[in-house]
C-alpha cells in the first residue's frame, strides 16, 4: 500500500484588493526597487530640451546689430532720443523667476532727431509725396511666449483720465496697462471665451466686457470684481457701445440684434432687430440718430430710441461686411470701412458724401479718426493706412511687422484707438502684441511736402 498523502495545508482566503495590491507592489519591486524616490536629474537631458526649445522658438531668427552712420555719432542727443521711445521693462518678480509669461523687454532702436524726416524704419512705407505724420515710438508687449492655441488681442478701450488703457484677448483674459510706460497694471479673469468688445464709463466706475462666451460683464474698478451679467444673446457678442448721457448701454453679436441694456438693473430695454448677418460694429452719440450699427449683411442702420428702437434710416451703399465705424468729434459726419471701400456719409440723414481716393484691398477690421481729422483704418494684412478726413486722401502706408516667433500670417489688426488727446495710436494685433504709435512733431510742410491735387468733382465718385 503506497505512503500516506500529506495533508494539504489550508489557504487563509484573501479579498480581491489584498491581492490586487499585492500584486502591484511586486510589480513595482521588480521594476523599480525604489519607486518612493524620485531619480536624480539629468543635467545633459536639461540642457538638450533646453537647447531644442531655443532652437524651435528662435532658429529662424537671423541675429540683427544696430550700426550707427560714421559721423553722425556727436549730434546723438541722448535725452532727447531717449524720451522718443517707450520701452517697457520686465517686471522685477518677472526677472527673478525667468517667467514666460512676464513682459518681455524687446530691443528698442534710439532715433535721432535728424532722422524724424522720411521714416527709414521697415515697418512703414510711405506713399510718393506724402506726409509722413507719425512714426513708431512704442513697441510691443508680448501677452503669451508659449504656443498655445489662441489667437491675438481683440478689444481695445481708453480710459477716460487717460492714465491706462484695457485690452481684451483671445486667451479670455483682460489686461490694464498703463500708458505712460506700458506696463501691466491689472489682468482680470472670467470670461470662459475670447473677449472682443471693451467700453470703460465715463460717468461710473464700471467697465464693460463681452465676448464669445454670450456673457456681457459689468467690472467695478474700485474693487476688480463682477458686479453685474446681462443674459440674453443667444450667440456670441462682438461689439459693445455705451451711451454717452444715459445709463444704458448696447451690444451686438452674431444672433444679428443689438441689445440696449439698463446698466442698474441688468434688464435688456430694447432688442433692435432687423439685421440679416452679425452686427459687428456699434457706436452711439447723444443726438439722433442715437445708435449706429454696422452689419455683416453690408448695411448700416440708424436706430431711433424715442419710438421704441425702430429704425430710422437704412444705408446700402457697401457691398461688403461693414466691419468697423467711426463718427468724427467734431463734425457730424460717419465713416464706414468695408473691404469694397471707405465711405463717408452725414448726420442725422445719411446722406452719402464721397468715398476715400484710394483702396487698401484687405478686410478692414478697426478704424479712428482723431480731432486733427487723421483717420486710421488697419485690416487683415497687417496694413495701417492714414488719411486725411477733408480730401479723402491717403497720405502715409505703415505694415506692421509680427513679433520674433510669430508667423507672417499673424500681422493683422484686430482693433485700434486713439488715446484721449488723439496724439498717441494704440492698436492690437494676432501675433498677442500691442504696439503704440506717435505723432512725429518735427514734421512741417517744407520738409515734407504733400503733392495732391484733389479731384476736381469729389462729391460724386
Amino acid at each position: 500500500m503506497p505512503g500516506s498523502i500529506a495533508s494539504m495545508e489550508a489557504v487563509e482566503p484573501q479579498s480581491l484588493k489584498k491581492l490586487s495590491l499585492k500584486s502591484l507592489k511586486r510589480s513595482l519591486d521588480f521594476f523599480t526597487p525604489l519607486h518612493s524616490h524620485f531619480p536624480p536629474p539629468d543635467s545633459l537631458s536639461k540642457k538638450i530640451r533646453l537647447s531644442h526649445k531655443m532652437n524651435l522658438e528662435y532658429g529662424g531668427i537671423e541675429p540683427t546689430t544696430l550700426k550707427a552712420q560714421p559721423g553722425k555719432e556727436d549730434h546723438v542727443n541722448p535725452s532727447s532720443a531717449q524720451s522718443n521711445t517707450l520701452a517697457l521693462p520686465a517686471p522685477e518678480d518677472a526677472q527673478k523667476k525667468g517667467a514666460h509669461n512676464a513682459l518681455v523687454a524687446g530691443p528698442v532702436a534710439q532715433p535721432r532727431l535728424n532722422d524724424f524726416g522720411p521714416t527709414k524704419s521697415s515697418s512703414i512705407i510711405s506713399a510718393p509725396g506724402s506726409t509722413d505724420r507719425f512714426s513708431t515710438s512704442a513697441i510691443m508687449e508680448r501677452v503669451s511666449s508659449n504656443k498655445r492655441p489662441f489667437g491675438g488681442v481683440k478689444a481695445l478701450a481708453f480710459d477716460p483720465s487717460n492714465t491706462w488703457f484695457c485690452s481684451g484677448s483671445a486667451d479670455r483674459t483682460i489686461k490694464i496697462w498703463d500708458v505712460a510706460n506700458g506696463q501691466l497694471k491689472l489682468t482680470l479673469t472670467g470670461h470662459i471665451e475670447q473677449v472682443r468688445g471693451l467700453a470703460v464709463s465715463q460717468r461710473h466706475t464700471y467697465m464693460f466686457s463681452a465676448g464669445d462666451d454670450k456673457m456681457v460683464k459689468c467690472w467695478d474698478l474700485e474693487q476688480n470684481k463682477v458686479i453685474r451679467s446681462y443674459h440674453e444673446h443667444l450667440i456670441g457678442v462682438y461689439s459693445l457701445a455705451l451711451h454717452p448721457t444715459l445709463d444704458i448701454f448696447f451690444t451686438g453679436g452674431r444672433d444679428s440684434v443689438c441689445r440696449a441694456w439698463d446698466i442698474r438693473t441688468k434688464t435688456q430695454i430694447f432688442a433692435l432687430s432687423g439685421h440679416e448677418n452679425t452686427v459687428c460694429s456699434v457706436f452711439t452719440r447723444p443726438t439722433d440718430p442715437q445708435v449706429v450699427t454696422g452689419s455683416h449683411d453690408s448695411t448700416i442702420k440708424f436706430w431711433d430710441l424715442r419710438h421704441r428702437g425702430k429704425t430710422m434710416t437704412t444705408l446700402t451703399h457697401h457691398k461688403k461686411s461693414v466691419r468697423a465705424l467711426a463718427l468724427h468729434p467734431k463734425q457730424n459726419m460717419l465713416a464706414s470701412a468695408s473691404a469694397d471701400n471707405i465711405k463717408k456719409v452725414s448726420l442725422p440723414k445719411g446722406e452719402f458724401m464721397h468715398n476715400m481716393l484710394s483702396q487698401q484691398k484687405t478686410i478692414i477690421n478697426a478704424m479712428a479718426v482723431n480731432e486733427d481729422g487723421v483717420l486710421a483704418t488697419a485690416g487683415d494684412n497687417g496694413s495701417m493706412w492714414f488719411w486725411d478726413w477733408k480730401s479723402g486722401h491717403n497720405f502715409q502706408q505703415a505694415q506692421t511687422i509680427v513679433q520674433p516667433g510669430s508667423l507672417d500670417s499673424e500681422a493683422g489688426i484686430y482693433a485700434l484707438s486713439y488715446d484721449v488727446t488723439g496724439t498717441r495710436l494704440v492698436t492690437c494685433e494676432a501675433d498677442k502684441t500691442i504696439k503704440m504709435w506717435k505723432e512725429d512733431d518735427t514734421a512741417t510742410p517744407e520738409t515734407h511736402p504733400l503733392n495732391f491735387k484733389p479731384p476736381k468733382y469729389i462729391r460724386r465718385f
